[in-house]
Order: structure tokens, then C-alpha cells, then sequence
């Protein structure tokens, strides 16, 4: 028997947080924290194995926002500044500890190196780029890079708005084309968001193949033989790739996942929230507003406000104990399914990228023992990617029509559509029509007109990410969210009220252009529904 294949996706991702008006700004710490707890410590993973010659191989998904971000002069200035805070936070909190709580003194020493490996990395190994890592490892033969829409927008929200569809796939492509020097062969549907006819869009940009959530197998008008287990071509050749829901809710269910064990590190508990302001006042936001500081003590424990400490020893023997349950579990099922499917399946397994070292503190070290793991037992099971699999077997795949689904709650549109976000949807469909409008209406432009149309075309764009909509459902940053619609909505109605005036606002402009420097390239045509 052929073994078992596993392809790991990660969707690395964030919205496009860029506040250069304001000396230190919230929101971007969502950056700051990611590249340190996630981006950084992958890295480091991933150039382990390969130090070890450890045979793997990972699919890697980096949003045309992020890497937007990730490539910005001021925000790298401002993760190094981030950075040296907590370094100096760090040598604090080693004293501190030793006198006050030597319970915690090893974890306050391990945060300290962490800062201090992280600054190493970012200001010398990667000069402040990070994003060349990745290219390194692609090259290299571990990564496959796909990209994503160019805000991550819910797609299937906006069906009826094709300009819109092929604006974001578009961008997305080209963004990831300007970024790493090719085009990509996938792309990640933002929050598994399929319907029947993306697929089309998809082609007409070379794209080879999409994740999909379970469901779009499961519901299927066609009857899908191998279900989950395999992926298939769509009627024009586009390979969907669904998403193994068993496989991934050993990690991802916030009930049952392993990074619920009451071991691992607490996430909310932070001496952000919990030191005296005269402490830790240097290191939150002004006018003393708590935040999360990355040094968190205590271990889960359970679901009252009594915590244990964290002990990382005890969490490190844990995660090798979830990593051979996860191959395990992984190897009975496969030998189950042996039986019943024709050819031998695959595990498709999306997430998150900020699931690992950011919310699961433990996840990096979880991925790299599954992979040692694999790697030992290789006979049995091998890494792939999407890519990879499709030149060894894509001849052999079904063609079926995947079904309308997402990742969500509930498989549909409930997480992106609901009481608390709906309001944001007929003023941004509006905000598309219109901008049709002015594509049609004055095509071609250049100079001034040019930039402002181009302008618009971009608040567009950045109004449709879907973070804003999921942060008014989870009711987390909510009046954030519910701000950065209204204002790229204002900023859009701004061009186009100038714009049927025949007039461009330049002092306007120059401002916006300044602000929000994401898809330098753009072309507001892209909206011309005769592109």
C-alpha cells in the first residue's frame, strides 16, 4: 500500500493596520505580535528541518495586505522600536521576577532571549524584510507560496459584482507576482468562501487550484466518490482542494483541540492587565490603555479565574504526546479509508498561520514533532502540496462541482452576514457600482485624475476585507472595524463626488495616497466591467 499523503496549508494574513499619522497606534500591535509569536518562530522552524534534512514540505499562503505591511519601511521601523521595548521589558521582568515570583523567572528568561532572537532575525538575518525568508525557502524546494484576495474579502458576498470578484483576484495575483518574481499556481479562498463559478475567475488568472471547506464535497450536485479524501477538478480543470474537517478539529476546536489541554500557556492572562500601571505604564498605550505585552505566566488550568503557573517543560512533553496522537489518529483513519476508496487519500489540512506561536504558544513546537514524526515513519505517511500532487496524480482526479460553502460557523455566510455587520454590505455594493461608474465614465485617465481614481479603486478594495465584518461579529475591535468601513467608504465618496464635478481634491490626495500605501500599482480600469 502507497502511503497516506498530507498537505498542510497556512494562511498567513492580517488587515492592513497603517497609522504613520499617530506616533504608536493599537492596532498595529496585531502585526507586531504575529511577526514575533508566528512569522518568525515558522521561520525558525522551517530552516531547523532543514538543517536536520528533515524531508518536508509546506503550503504557505501570504495575503497581498500582509505582505503589503510586511514590506513597509515605517511599520519595520516600528516593529524594531516594539522589539527594543520588550527587550528592555524583558530584563526587567528577569529582576523582578527573581525577587517577587521565582516561579516565573525561567519563563521571564525564555521571553527575553525570544525578544532578542526575534530582533536578531528581523534587523539582521532578514534586514528587515522577512518576506525574503520565505522566498528562500521556496526556492529552496520546502514551501509552495500561493496567494489570497487582495483584502481577503468573503468572496461569495460579492457574487453579483464580477468587477469586484476579478479586481480581488486579480491584484492578488499580481501583488504576489510583484512580491516573489512568479505567478502563483494557488489561491487561498478567504475563510474557505467558495460559489459555484469562482473557479472561472480563478482560471482566467492561471490559478491551478483553491482550498475549499468540507461541505463543498459532502453537498455536492455530483456524487464526490472519494468525499473529503481526494480533491477534484472543476468542469474547467481547476483542482479544489477540501479541507480534512477531522483532521484539522484535533487542532483547530476551541472545545476539544489540543490547545485547550490545561497545560499549555493561558493566552488572556498577560502582565499587561495584571502589573501596576507605574510598572508596566512604558510598555502599553497611552493615556494607560492594557495591553497585551507577550509575557503571560500561567497556564490554562481551567475555566475560573484561578491559574496555575506554566510550567514549559511540562507543556513541551505534552506537545510530543499530541503530536504522535495527531499521526496516529491521522495513520488509523487512512488505513480505514483504505479499504473503501479506489486510490490512496489525501489530508488536506488548512489554518490559520497565526494559529502557531501566536493564539497556541505551543503550535510551532506541535508542527515540528508531527513532521519529525512523519519523517520517521515515512513509509506510511508523506508530506505534499497541492502542486506537488496534482503533477503526480492530477490525471486521476474526478471532475465535480463543489458546493456553495465556507469554513464559518455553520458552513454558509452566518460569521460574515449577520445583525451586526450587515448594515456595512449595501453601502459597499454601492460603493462598487459607483466606482464602475467612474472606470466606465472616465477610462484612461492620467496624472492627477489618474492617482485620485486610483485612490478610490484602493478604498474599495480595503472597505471589502473580510476582518472588518468577523471583528463586528466576535465583537472584538468592533469600533475599529466599524470605523475603517465608514472611513474608506468617506474617502471612496470623496473621489467621487470630486470626480462628477470633473475636479480632483490634490491636498486630499497626497494625504490619503501617504496613508495608505498598499497596491502602489494599482489601476482603477480594473473596475470596467468590459475589462
Amino acid at each position: 500500500m502507497k502511503p497516506a499523503k498530507i498537505a498542510f496549508i497556512l494562511n498567513a494574513h492580517l488587515p492592513f493596520v497603517r497609522h504613520p499619522e499617530y506616533p504608536r497606534f493599537l492596532e498595529e500591535d496585531w502585526l507586531f505580535e504575529s511577526i514575533s509569536e508566528s512569522y518568525l518562530p515558522l521561520l525558525r522552524m522551517f530552516n531547523r528541518l532543514a538543517d536536520d534534512k528533515i524531508p518536508y514540505t509546506f503550503t504557505i499562503s501570504l495575503s497581498p495586505s500582509l505582505c503589503a505591511m510586511l514590506q513597509d519601511p515605517v511599520l519595520a521601523e516600528r516593529y524594531t522600536q516594539y522589539l527594543e521595548r520588550h527587550i528592555e521589558l524583558g530584563e526587567k521582568e528577569v529582576v523582578r521576577c527573581k525577587a517577587e515570583q521565582p516561579e516565573f523567572s525561567d519563563m521571564a528568561a525564555f521571553y527575553l532571549e525570544q525578544s532578542r532572537t526575534n530582533f536578531h532575525d528581523f534587523v539582521e538575518l532578514y534586514k528587515s524584510n522577512i518576506l525574503d525568508g520565505f522566498k528562500d525557502l521556496e526556492e529552496r524546494g520546502y514551501l509552495e507560496l500561493a496567494t489570497t484576495a487582495a483584502t481577503h474579502a468573503y468572496l461569495p458576498l460579492y457574487k453579483e459584482y464580477p468587477s469586484a470578484i476579478n479586481a480581488q483576484v486579480e491584484i492578488g495575483v499580481q501583488s504576489f507576482l510583484t512580491t516573489f518574481g512568479h505567478l502563483p499556481k494557488g489561491f487561498w479562498l478567504p475563510e474557505c468562501g467558495y460559489y459555484p463559478g469562482l473557479e472561472d475567475v480563478l482560471r482566467s488568472h492561471s490559478i491551478s487550484w483553491f482550498q475549499t471547506a468540507s461541505q463543498s464535497m459532502l453537498l455536492s450536485p455530483d456524487k464526490v466518490d472519494n468525499g473529503v479524501y481526494r480533491p477534484v477538478h472543476c468542469h474547467n480543470g481547476v483542482a479544489a482542494f477540501p479541507r480534512d474537517f477531522n483532521g484539522t478539529s484535533l487542532v483547530w476546536s476551541n472545545s476539544s483541540g489540543y490547545p485547550t489541554d490545561k497545560v499549555y500557556r493561558e493566552f488572556y492572562r498577560d502582565i499587561g492587565y495584571d502589573l501596576p500601571m507605574e510598572y508596566i505604564g512604558p510598555y502599553v498605550h497611552e493615556p494607560e490603555v492594557r495591553v497585551f505585552t507577550g509575557f503571560k505566566y500561567w497556564a490554562i488550568t481551567g475555566p475560573s479565574d484561578q491559574k496555575v503557573p506554566y510550567v514549559r517543560s511540562i507543556a513541551q512533553h505534552r506537545t510530543v504526546e499530541h503530536a504522535h496522537n495527531f499521526i496516529y489518529s491521522l495513520k488509523r483513519r487512512t488505513t480505514a479509508l483504505g479499504p473503501i476508496l479506489e486510490k490512496e487519500p489525501l489530508l488536506t489540512l488548512a489554518f490559520d498561520a497565526e494559529l502557531f506561536g501566536h493564539w497556541w504558544f505551543e503550535g510551532v513546537q506541535w508542527l515540528e514533532e508531527v513532521v519529525r514524526l512523519i519523517a520517521d515513519g515515512e513509509e506510511e505517511v508523506e508530506m505534499t502540496t497541492p502542486s506537488l500532487f496534482l503533477e503526480e496524480e492530477g490525471e486521476s482526479l474526478q471532475i465535480a462541482q463543489p458546493a456553495f460553502s465556507s469554513w464559518g460557523h455553520g458552513g454558509y455566510n452566518a460569521v460574515w452576514l449577520d445583525g451586526s455587520n450587515s448594515w456595512s454590505y449595501r453601502h459597499i455594493h454601492k460603493a462598487i457600482e459607483r466606482m464602475e461608474e467612474l472606470a466606465v465614465r472616465f477610462g484612461d485617465q492620467l496624472s492627477l485624475k489618474q492617482r485620485f481614481l486610483n485612490q478610490a479603486a484602493r478604498e474599495v478594495l480595503l472597505a471589502m476585507a473580510s476582518d472588518w465584518s468577523f471583528m463586528m461579529y466576535n465583537k472584538s475591535s468592533s469600533e475599529y472595524a466599524r470605523k475603517r468601513v465608514n472611513d474608506h467608504l468617506s474617502n471612496f465618496n470623496v473621489v467621487y463626488s470630486n470626480m462628477c464635478k470633473n475636479a480632483v481634491n490634490t491636498e486630499w490626495l497626497v494625504k490619503a495616497e501617504k496613508r495608505n500605501t498598499i497596491f502602489a500599482d494599482i489601476d482603477y480600469n480594473i473596475f470596467n466591467p468590459e475589462h
